[in-house]
């Protein structure tokens, strides 16, 4: 088992393209990565840093009606506010179609995996008011940025993002003997849920090597971490716990709390042995299986650990190994992958998404053809359930309600998206590569309407498969 370009456009990108040539070797995929990163430039994303204008307005919006609260100018003060939080609503919605078309016409397809999978690892997303609006804009600016890099570079980046802070509740997190706490009293209190999540989920792993304590240690270690709209990130003295925190055996910080002491903690777990093979774990089932071969894992764990976490170089273990060139797919896509490989497959032109001026309708087509069909098919935009992210597991996605909303996606969707669908007997391999199932074939030259042919290809479980 060796490289096939066809394969990893499939199992480490998008699908197959009818106008973009895959890459042709493993370096050639590395050298794609560590380049110039074209497709957000093509389509860009607006960075956190600049939402936070967004919120700015919004926060200089409730303040004046506060102050005017019962007169005349409280009323358009109100509205301009609903205003504001409609326009960031529309833009997450415009954002949604520069991910699809990022993916859809990327020369670079790993890196969008790649994006995927850390956008998921690090699982944030606003709650309310225009933040709830502002996932894009911190997978832009906290994880694009990393992915080549250390991890440990990515953990601290996301971590003290103003997007988790705000996700996990930490930005009121409060020393229980801190000067806030003294001035606030009983209304002030420690949060522990991004410790916990960072411990658990993001670097040690469910059954890492850490208890309760170390829960505990590094939420005291982590207060004073907030953050404003106008500011960004911030460390406030005054939430902090007063003393030095141990975790895992180690101690930050003292009497003169910095954020270099929280720095120097998520370097610390990024580095940790257990990191490594959680991390490595991950990779490998989100690219080969539920259950990929343990030497790959052990392999991705020893370079993750020898290069001192460098993310380049893991990704290097990954494609090297023989089982990351098996040719039988196993994964599932999900819903948001599915849709992309059929929009690569379908070659949409990427002109489609600006060709709506106006925002309000815009808005109702994007919802319509994408954000709707996503909901029913199990995966609403920038919505899961938990921290956790997106499940893994193929049986969380191939339920009889999420395979019907992709055939109907399938059967109505490239009608609406192209003015003219290609021929099915040519369009099969296309989208499935020279090794279509003689099945799918069989049913693409059948088809009764190019409508019908087109459906069955992107419904047949093996455009499914990744």
């Amino acid at each position: 088992m060796g490289f096939d370009p066809h394969l990893a456009e499939i199992r480490f990108g998008s699908g197959l393209s009818p106008v973009i040539e895959p890459a042709q070797s493993v370096a050639h995929m590395l050298d794609l990565l560590q380049g110039p990163d074209r497709a957000a430039d093509r389509f860009p994303i607006e960075p956190f840093s600049e939402f936070r204008a967004r919120m700015m307005r919004a926060q200089d919006y409730m303040k004046l009606r506060r102050e005017m609260r019962g007169s005349p100018e409280a009323k358009q003060v109100k509205k301009a506010l609903q205003v504001e939080k409609k326009v960031a609503r529309q833009a997450q919605k415009r954002w949604l179609a520069m991910q699809l078309m990022r993916r859809s016409w990327t020369e670079d397809a790993l890196r969008e995996r790649l994006m995927g999978f850390w956008a998921d690892h690090f699982t944030a997303q606003g709650k309310a008011g225009v933040l709830k609006h502002g996932g894009a804009p911190y997978v832009e600016e906290s994880i694009r940025p990393h992915l080549t890099g250390s991890f440990a570079d990515l953990l601290i980046a996301v971590t003290t993002s103003p997007v988790m802070l705000h996700y996990l509740d930490q930005e009121f997190s409060v020393g229980p003997n801190s000067e806030k706490a003294e001035r606030r009293g009983s209304k002030a209190g420690l949060n522990e849920n991004l410790a916990r999540e960072v411990l658990e989920l993001h670097t040690l792993g469910v059954d890492g090597p850490y208890d309760q304590t170390d829960v505990r240690q590094l939420a005291e270690l982590f207060t004073g971490l907030t953050f404003s709209a106008r500011n960004g990130t911030v460390f406030r003295k005054d939430f902090t716990e007063p003393g030095a925190e141990t975790v895992m055996g180690v101690s930050y910080g003292g009497d003169n709390p910095r954020l270099a002491d929280v720095h120097a903690a998520l370097h610390d777990l990024a580095h940790h042995p257990a990191t490594a093979r959680h991390i490595a774990g991950k990779l490998a089932v989100h690219f080969l299986s539920d259950a990929p071969d343990p030497a790959l894992i052990d392999q991705l764990e020893a370079r993750f650990r020898e290069t001192d976490g460098d993310l380049l170089q893991v990704y290097t273990a990954l494609l090297e190994h023989p089982s990351a060139w098996q040719p039988a797919l196993q994964n599932v896509k999900l819903p948001l992958e599915f849709m992309v490989s059929a929009l690569r497959a379908l070659a949409v032109p990427p002109e489609l998404i600006g060709a709506i001026s106006d925002p309000d309708q815009q808005e109702k087509w994007l919802t319509r053809m994408f954000v709707a069909p996503l909901r029913v098919m199990g995966q609403p935009w920038e919505s899961p359930l938990g921290p956790d992210g997106w499940p893994e597991e193929d049986s969380a996605w191939m339920t009889p309600q999420g395979l019907a909303a992709r055939i109907s996606w399938a059967l109505i969707a490239p009608g609406k998206l192209l003015p003219e669908l290609p021929d099915p007997r040519s369009f099969v391999t296309v989208a499935l590569g020279l090794d279509a199932p003689d099945a799918v074939q069989f049913a693409a030259k059948a088809a009764e309407s190019r409508h019908e042919g087109i459906a069955l290809i992107l419904s047949a479980p093996a455009f499914q498969r990744k």
